[in-house]
């Protein structure tokens, strides 16, 4: 868990919290009462000062870079904290794309009339100011506060220490861009240093805070789930699995798999395990295996896959249990849909899943009866991703079973009130 230096004193760090969150209460208000156009303005502006300040911001990242390379890691990893001028495009145009979402607040969510003539109707509105605690991944910065303005809240974020330079230079610049459409900067703020004093003073502002939403490694969410004295809203490992059943067909399979694993590595959408069905596993298993090993992916697997494929390192214990975050793949040979969703009910994390097949009967059993946030037929577990689903981007992947389940976009940052209306009626 990055959990940064520890120079701050925990009284500096509250002191610093309890005043920026009630900074962000009043902007929050400001952000929800100025309108749907106007938040859309902004968000716009802010895409701009993102791509006019790419400069800026890539130079910033190569310090964080040069300080990651000196400490050692994995690649993996450094992939999950570079930035390109590309990847500060397709930032900014994720903005862009929030933007352009339907105004999440003022929906009305349900409606209906008692047969006394009152009507009842229940009405989205935003949550208010919230914390965002974030590790090695910048864009998620420029993300967060993307979804909070859309959905009318304001956002405290604290980042990583291995990404202190990227993110401090691309909140800068997405604030520069709130302000010059006259949106308040208090919107979006974040912390002044990565020293860990500020983690605990921000899970400990009850009545400061609406809500923290923590991103990163099972260190830094278990920590906040322990501690925090604010609701939570949590994602925990991304202990995905992808199931080829016995009516995959190869070509299809070869493709997804090979993409669910090896496309990036380092995101919690990416496949950690391989689940094969044991009636086809002779013909299904070595030509992915083959596929995988040809980009460089290292295996895990059990007696079975590797009676099939024997060059295949055995899996320890613990490794099914493991979200490696690199390219390692688990591969564990199992009995149908029964056999896979026994596996993934005691080793996942319920985050994504998916199941390869042309069985339509077998895919809706294996999904009806999945309890993960997000299920797949035929398509990669990597599409589990905000921007993938519509919402332009995401504040997170939620697995819990509160309040929000898979990516997190403007909607699901929305809160709700009751409006009745009534004709003079009195209660007898």
């Amino acid at each position: 868990m990055d959990l940064g230096p520890n120079t701050a004193t925990p009284t500096d760090a509250a002191a610093w919290v309890r005043a920026a969150a009630a900074r962000a209460r009043t902007a929050s208000r400001a952000v929800a009462a100025a309108g749907a156009e106007a938040r859309a303005l902004g968000l716009r502006a802010a895409a701009r000062s993102l791509r006019v300040h790419t400069e800026a911001i890539v130079a910033a990242n190569a310090r964080d870079i040069a300080g990651f390379d000196a400490a050692g890691g994995t690649s993996a990893f450094r992939d999950r904290l570079l930035l390109t001028p590309a990847r500060v495009s397709a930032m900014a145009d994720g903005v862009d794309a929030v933007a352009a979402l339907p105004d999440p607040l003022g929906r009305a969510l349900a409606a209906w009339t008692r047969p006394n003539g009152l009507h009842i109707a229940r009405v989205a509105q935003a949550l208010g100011a919230i914390g965002m605690i974030y590790e090695s991944r910048p864009n998620v910065g420029a993300d967060a506060a993307a979804i909070c303005l859309k959905s009318g809240n304001a956002v405290i974020l604290r980042g990583g220490s291995d990404s202190h330079h990227s993110a401090a230079a691309i909140h800068a610049a997405f604030t520069a861009g709130l302000a010059g459409a006259g949106l308040p900067a208090d919107a979006v703020q974040t912390a002044p240093s990565s020293d860990r004093a500020y983690v605990g003073a921000m899970l400990a502002a009850a009545g400061a805070l609406d809500l923290i939403v923590p991103r990163g490694g099972k260190g830094l969410v278990r920590r906040v789930q322990a501690e925090a004295r604010v609701p939570v809203l949590a994602h925990a490992e991304g202990l995905c699995h992808t199931f080829v059943h016995a009516d995959a067909d190869l070509a299809m399979a070869r493709a997804v798999v090979t993409n669910a694993k090896m496309r990036r590595p380092g995101i919690c959408g990416a496949t950690e395990t391989l689940l094969v069905d044991r009636a086809a596993a002779a013909r299904l298993l070595a030509p992915i295996v083959a596929d995988l090993a040809a980009r460089g992916c290292r295996f895990r697997a059990d007696a079975e896959a590797r009676a099939i494929c024997p060059g295949l390192e055995p899996a320890q214990p613990g490794d099914f249990d493991t979200e490696w975050l690199d390219a390692v793949l688990n591969i564990a040979i199992v009995d149908g849909v029964a056999g896979a969703l026994a596996h993934i009910e005691a080793h996942g994390s319920s985050h994504t899943e998916a199941i390869i097949t042309d069985d339509e009967a077998a895919a809706r059993a294996f999904l009806d009866s999945l309890d993960s946030a997000v299920g797949m037929w035929n398509a990669s577990t990597q599409f589990c991703d905000g921007g993938e689903f519509g919402f332009g981007a995401e504040i997170g992947i939620a697995t819990g079973r509160i309040h929000a389940r898979g990516p997190v976009g403007p909607d699901q940052l929305t809160t709700f009130r009751y409006v009745v209306t009534g004709t003079g009626q009195v209660r007898p």
